[in-house]
């Protein structure tokens, strides 16, 4: 051991304690956390401050990024260069941060995670927005440090104009704590700031009514409030982000087609893991994924299976791949030096009293400033009326320094004045140069007044603070990217959309969408009228419901589920487009099919809903009645409507009002009449009670009729294309479960019974053989005959075609526009609009 040395013992484990806690420390304050003042960790203020020494502003040109990253490094920054350069990309990424801090140009990297080029190849400058976080910096507005050797002098923190841990967030892993803040947009921010300021007690539920929620640079869709509201009281919360989906048919093959992805997630992997999973058959449904993602935006491409339902396509990749992921928010910031977790209203409350010190700082640096010159100005004016003196003191001295020393003995004047009075240029004793003295030193008294009051009062600053926010908001403000989707959260979407009328027609191939009512209301009665609807070759409008956005539509499938949705979430579709297919729409299994719609009203109004009822009927011949009151509760993949015996499937569904008649209608030619109070309510899970009796095994229903205007007739059409409408009162009322009396003759050169309507003279039959050919007629052509008859023949029939379905459809396509003459509001009994006959059977 050298001569003077000694050696301490110390404990290990004292000393490990010691060294992690000041390396923690370090990390904590010095490296992973931003400053909750301007929203930045040390190195992004290191970038910025270096780039604004080095005069590499937003208006000049761009600079080499070594260059950049050298002057950091060299000047400010004892790290290595990977950090400073990676530091500086970040921010120059439209993906990552919302409002973009540096301009870069070259190759910066892109969303699918590839390498920005290196330093020496890629170009920067500061962006406009970069300017005004810097702004002021020169007028002592905020508290410099020494650089790591102590020849320099670098800033605490920026004197920012812009909230920056709020528009830009901010993620950190340090020791024992991490932060993960979202982004905001900042018109929003602005907002909130500026209520905060007029209202220091202000709500965090106020501040959210401005500030709806984070706003992603990458859009996307924010799925359910609850979590946003979590992390806006708390500071802590998970907010769960989908990708931008939607339907498209490209070739004739329905697909997905994704706009916008969650925020941080890297498309190229995500796309991977997809084709993994689908290769792992974890994922069914998808038959190949295209990326024709370019420089106008992003686009993946979803080529679904023929046989896939998009709906639960998507839904899927919800599930499993990172078309939706969670952004877990931790606002954990420096607040005074110490990591302190806060909620929005906090970190507003602390950028704006770190405006106010600037303000106050920048007012005092300023007043300082005009001071000094007013100071001088006097000594000037004092000078300028006694001119011929001072020239006479300056030119009796031998130097500099004796005449400074006369003329403040003569005029008693400060020693600034006094150099400022012998430094002066000749030409300053024109007499216009003598006004100018005058007006500046005016202005400048005034200036101070204005300072000094700024300074004597708060609300002054406050209002300073507000102006200079709002002029950021017209420079930088721009619309939300990220949708919300207030799914589960006490804001529903019925407060976001109006209850506006509107038309929904529904194809006989099950095609469905909706109008607004105003665009059937733009022609004149008496018109020609217009194409109604472009349905596809061979299918044509069955239904026509006339409600509000707000009401429901109920679907009910052969299986026995039903489904609900809101009229407002049926695609929205001009009077000339075919709509969506309904399997589309809906979680319906591959080999379940929708066989019956009702269109309701209100399904929380409790006396509605009570006084309503869903009757049901099956192949075999069983009814069920149950109460409107059972399916206002609905889930996401339908609800069991009804228990389905093995080998039957649900037929027909219609809403009553539970006073009507029930016609059931079977293959052998039989019909029963009867009363709907002979059915008791059961609930959803039951599976009824018998309607009619079968007459044979074979036989099976063909349709149900809710009868409760007597004035109508029914109509019954067989396979082989005869068909007649008979008189109610020919069917006499009976008990349920009964055989039924004859409705038609059926014989071999009839056939079977197909169809049973209840129809009026103002309706139009469409008649859909199994060849694909359909024949259009008007009711009013068939007379009325007795029930027992084998009635006229419809249509002739070629070969062993034969009928398939028979569907009452709207007078004339273009009566459609005449929609604007009925009653918009008026219901039919059985609560259901116009006409909501269910979609027919196919042998």
């Amino acid at each position: 051991m050298a001569e003077g040395e000694k050696l301490i013992p110390i404990n290990i484990e004292d000393e490990m304690k010691s060294a992690y806690i000041d390396y923690s420390m370090s990390v904590i304050v010095s490296r992973a956390l931003p400053d909750v003042r301007d929203g930045l960790k040390p190195v992004h203020r290191r970038v910025l401050f270096g780039m604004h020494e080095l005069g590499v502003r937003s208006t000049s040109a761009h600079k080499k990024s070594a260059r950049i990253v050298g002057e950091v490094l060299g000047k400010y920054h004892p790290h290595g260069d990977t950090s400073v350069y990676d530091s500086m990309v970040r921010m120059a990424q439209e993906w990552s941060l919302r409002y973009m801090l540096v301009d870069g140009q070259g190759n910066f990297g892109s969303i699918d995670g590839d390498s920005p080029a290196a330093m020496r190849y890629t170009e920067a400058r500061m962006r406009k927005i970069a300017d005004d976080m810097l702004i002021d910096i020169e007028k002592d507005t905020v508290d410099h440090q020494l650089n790591f050797d102590d020849s320099l002098k670098e800033p605490t923190v920026l004197p920012t104009r812009i909230p920056n841990l709020l528009i830009n967030g901010a993620s950190g892993i340090a020791v024992g704590m991490a932060t993960n803040m979202p982004p905001h947009n900042l018109s929003e921010v602005v907002d909130g700031t500026v209520a905060y300021i007029e209202n220091n007690d202000i709500e965090v539920d106020e501040l959210i009514t401005h500030i709806k929620a984070p706003d992603f640079p990458t859009g996307g869709v924010i799925y359910g409030y609850d979590g946003v509201k979590e992390a806006f009281h708390t500071g802590r919360g998970r907010v769960v982000m989908r990708a931008k989906a939607s339907f498209e048919e490209v070739q004739g093959r329905e697909c997905i087609v994704v706009t916008e992805i969650p925020y941080q997630i890297n498309k190229a992997d995500m796309i991977k893991k997809t084709a993994d999973l689908i290769n792992e058959k974890k994922i069914e449904g998808i038959s190949s994924i295209r990326d024709e993602s370019d420089r106008s935006g992003m686009r993946i491409v979803y080529i679904l299976k023929r046989d896939a339902i998009p709906n639960i396509v998507l839904n899927t990749l919800f599930k499993y791949t990172s078309l939706q992921s969670s952004f877990s928010v931790n606002n954990i910031a420096l607040v005074n030096g110490r990591p302190q977790l806060l909620n929005v209203k906090d970190m507003i409350h602390y950028f704006v009293e770190h405006r106010h010190e600037v303000v106050v700082r920048r007012t005092e640096f300023e007043l300082k400033k005009a001071e000094d010159r007013a100071h001088i100005l006097e000594g000037l004016i004092i000078a300028s009326d006694n001119i011929d003196e001072v020239i006479a003191i300056i030119r009796g001295s031998s130097n500099a320094d004796e005449a400074r020393e006369k003329l403040m003995e003569r005029f008693k004047l400060s020693e600034i004045q006094a150099k400022a009075i012998v430094e002066m240029r000749l030409r300053q004793l024109t007499g216009l140069e003598q006004d100018k003295l005058r007006s500046e030193y005016d202005e400048i008294i005034l200036t101070i007044a204005d300072l000094k009051d700024i300074l004597a009062r708060k609300e002054r600053r406050m209002d300073i603070i507000k102006e200079e926010l709002l002029e950021i908001k017209d420079k930088y403000g721009d619309n939300r990217r990220s949708e919300i989707n207030f799914a589960g959260g006490d804001l529903s979407m019925e407060d976001m959309i109006p209850d506006e009328q509107v038309v929904i027609t529904i194809s006989h191939a099950g095609y469905i969408k909706r109008t607004p009512l105003t665009e059937y209301k733009t022609q004149h009665r008496g018109g020609v009228g217009q194409k109604a609807s472009s349905t596809r070759n061979e299918d044509f409008l069955e239904h026509l419901f006339v409600g509000t956005n707000h009401q429901y539509m109920l679907f009910f499938t052969q299986k026995g589920k039903c489904f609900w949705m809101r009229v407002f979430e049926i695609p929205e579709g001009t009077k000339t487009s075919k709509g969506r297919a309904i399997q589309n729409l809906i979680n319906i299994e591959n080999d379940d099919m929708v066989k019956a719609f009702i269109c309701t009203q209100d399904l929380k109004d409790e006396e509605y809903v009570n006084s309503h009822f869903v009757i049901m009927a099956t192949k075999k011949g069983v009814v069920k009645k149950t109460s409107l009151e059972q399916y206002s509760r609905p889930r996401q993949n339908g609800i069991n409507a009804i228990s389905i015996r093995e080998d039957d499937e649900l037929l027909e569904a219609k809403l009553t009002t539970g006073s009507s008649q029930i016609f059931l209608g079977l293959k052998s030619g039989k019909a029963i009449r009867f009363e709907e109070v002979k059915t008791r309510p059961m609930g959803r899970n039951a599976s009824g009670v018998r309607g009619i009796t079968l007459a044979h095994e074979n036989d099976e229903v063909i349709g149900m009729v809710s009868v409760h205007n007597f004035e109508e007739e029914i109509l019954v059409v067989s396979e082989k294309g005869y068909g007649k409408r008979s008189s109610i009162d020919d069917y006499r009322v009976t008990n349920r479960g009964g055989k039924g009396v004859k409705t038609i003759s059926i014989t071999e050169k009839t056939g079977g019974l197909v169809a049973i309507k209840n129809v009026s003279d103002s309706d139009d039959l469409m008649i859909i053989n199994k060849s694909g050919i359909a024949i259009r007629m008007s009711v009013e052509d068939l007379r009325v005959m007795g029930r027992a008859t084998q009635g006229v023949k419809l249509i002739n029939i070629k070969g062993k075609d034969s009928i398939a379905a028979v569907a009452k459809v709207m007078k004339e396509e273009d009566d459609i526009d005449d929609i604007s003459t009925m009653d918009v509001d008026a219901k039919e009994e059985d609560g259901t609009a116009l006409d909501n006959d269910s979609a027919e059977t196919k042998e």
